[in-house]
């Protein structure tokens, strides 16, 4: 059933304050949000401010240890449990009294193969790019990623679409009641990052690969939309899922530094993996072009222990050529044929 342009409005208002009242940054992180039946150490929960006498609360605090050093384990029953995530409360006392934090930590089942979907699986379905349809269908398919983008209105509401415009209207310089009445070819309105993260965060197959747009209006603007993007993304607990990629290397320092766990990947194609590491960033995710003039950037970077993701590749012989290569990521058009090549 479609709703009416107001009542689509209400469901983004509701959801954006509801989400990000406030904007204030989580006290807590922790360095890790998954587990395995096998490696049952979690992560350790790091304090933006001196917190003293961390303990676990509520109805999941059973199923935890904390130790002196704040590594937070999971009991083996719990991890061996048919259960795909908990969340767990951690409470200690600051300068201004009684903090609390909960997080969601998941089992990791993610998959393990080279495929990121761009824009979702679309193409070979015939539905649209950076749809929520886009995303299940790369779920559905067994992606390793599936990745989409994020712009922010002139309101500072977040929206999941590739190019700065759709249907002639510029994102940033509209407010959320105007972009909550446009329709995609495929009948879904234009998706929230709120929703976006919501669907995505049913499953525990398939990373979201998020990408943070460079915005038209400035450097601020573009600070400003990534701040708001890493607010979500822990107020929603989708930490163990999202990935962040961005071509501004700001951007890219800027979540390392709201979100020092987050696996961060840089687009540009313009840095050294030598450089990348000196900026605590994670990876490349670089241009089939960029890799083919510097195929040494594949094993320096193996070796400083960064990712490599190369993009846009469609065709196969450049993706047969990448595979010989041992990169860890290829995100295409064509993940029905990519994952075709790996399973043979």
């Amino acid at each position: 059933m479609n709703l009416s342009g107001k009542a689509a409005f209400l469901i983004v208002a509701m959801s954006h304050v509801g989400i990000l009242s406030g904007m204030a940054q989580s006290v807590f992180s922790l360095t890790k949000y998954t587990y395995t039946p096998s490696a049952l150490t979690v992560g350790t929960v790091q304090t933006k401010e001196a917190v003293k006498r961390l303990t676990l609360k509520g109805p999941t605090a059973k199923l935890f240890s904390l130790d002196k050093a704040n590594q937070l384990s999971i009991k083996a029953e719990a991890a061996s449990a048919d259960k795909p995530w908990y969340d767990v409360l951690v409470e200690g006392v600051g300068a201004k009294g009684t903090i609390r934090d909960t997080f969601r930590v998941v089992k990791d089942a993610f998959i393990r193969n080279q495929v990121i979907a761009h824009r979702g699986a679309w193409k070979q379905a015939g539905t649209t790019e950076n749809s929520i349809k886009s995303l299940q269908n790369a779920i559905a398919l067994g992606c390793m990623g599936s990745e989409f983008d994020v712009h922010m209105s002139s309101d500072s509401v977040l929206f999941v679409n590739h190019d700065h415009t759709i249907q002639e209207i510029e994102i940033e310089k509209t407010p959320a009641a105007e972009l909550a009445k446009v329709k995609l070819s495929n009948g879904e309105s234009l998706p929230t990052l709120a929703s976006y993260l919501t669907e995505g965060m049913k499953q525990t197959k398939t990373k979201l690969i998020l990408e943070i747009k460079t915005s038209r209006l400035g450097k601020e603007r573009s600070l400003a939309l990534t701040e708001r993007v890493v607010n979500m993304v822990h107020q929603m607990k989708a930490q163990a899922w999202v990935d962040y990629i961005a071509f501004d290397y700001d951007v890219c320092k800027s979540v390392k530094a709201l979100s020092p766990e987050a696996n961060v990947s840089y687009l540009m194609g313009d840095k050294t993996p030598e450089q990348l590491v000196a900026d605590h960033l994670n990876g490349f995710d670089y241009h089939q072009n960029v890799v083919r003039k510097n195929e040494a950037w594949i094993q320096d970077a193996r070796q400083r222990k960064l990712t490599t993701n190369v993009w846009t590749v469609n065709d196969k012989n450049e993706l047969n050529w990448l595979l010989e290569q041992h990169v860890d990521y290829i995100t295409t058009n064509e993940p029905e044929l990519l994952l075709s090549m790996i399973q043979k």
